[in-house]
């Protein structure tokens, strides 16, 4: 997932969201990972990426039905100019192997 944001909205959004990811894995078990990746020269930048993974399509409807989230959403609403989500299927390491 994606976040454009507002000029001068990383620092409260990056508090928000960090807060929303820490909540996400300690009590969604199956929440595997949620990972806030920023630019590494933050100057001037305007957008987050999210790496989640949940176990399935499930678990992240569940995830973005739980208070945590929806208190996120409606905190950070103000700050985010635009939101892309983009599902992927994973392939473990060990199965790319195996089909090489």
């Amino acid at each position: 997932m994606t976040f454009e944001l507002i000029k001068g909205g990383l620092p409260e959004f990056h508090r928000l969201v960090s807060e929303n990811a820490a909540l996400s894995v300690k009590l969604e078990p199956d929440c595997l990972r949620f990972d806030v990746l920023t630019p590494l020269d933050a100057t001037g930048s305007t957008g987050v990426f999210l790496y989640e993974i949940y176990t399935d399509r499930a678990a992240f409807d569940l995830h973005l039905a739980s208070d945590h989230f929806r208190q996120f959403d409606q905190r950070s609403r103000d700050l985010v100019i635009n939101k892309t989500v983009l599902a992927y299927a994973v392939l473990e390491n060990a199965k790319v192997a195996e089909r090489i």
